[in-house]
């Protein structure tokens, strides 16, 4: 399981063009779902990027999460985070989990945030999506769950 963490002073999902779901400042979290991962991965993927402490104190020292500062997260599910790029210029996306049990997991991730006090905002599974975002920092964390 691999994630793409992004420290934001607000972020929004555009959905087939009709539906926009947005935050404030907070986390945006694409999730990228491999073949293979477990509970785990899932709970590793949640607790990291729960206590990442990117977020500035009184010293400006990043030293808060983001339920320090009371913040959300918009969080998306993304299969091409597994994007094998090692052969030729054509991505491959042969260890992307399958769709079904990938969507199992993001709804996991959705109830395991949630039950830790995140709000969250989500995107659709599957859907055509516009992201937009004003990555604070810029901070920008990557979190890969088989790299413990």
């Amino acid at each position: 399981m691999k994630t793409v963490v992004q420290r934001v002073s607000s972020a929004k999902v555009e959905i087939k063009g009709e539906e926009t779901r947005g935050i404030g400042q907070g986390l945006m979290v694409l999730l990228g779902v491999a073949d293979g991962d477990t509970d785990e991965d899932l709970q590793y993927i949640v607790r990291k990027v729960s206590g990442l402490r990117i977020f500035d104190d009184d010293n400006g020292v990043m030293n808060r999460s983001v339920t320090d500062i009371g913040g959300e997260m918009l969080l998306v599910s993304q299969f091409t985070l597994l994007a094998d790029t090692k052969k030729g210029n054509r991505p491959s996306y042969v260890e992307a989990g399958d769709p079904a049990a990938a969507n199992m997991m993001y709804e996991k991730a959705i109830g395991e945030f949630r039950s830790r006090g995140i709000p969250v905002k989500t995107g659709t599974f599957g859907a055509e999506m516009k992201v937009s975002l004003v990555n604070e920092g810029p901070v920008t964390i990557i979190i890969d769950s088989r790299r413990k």
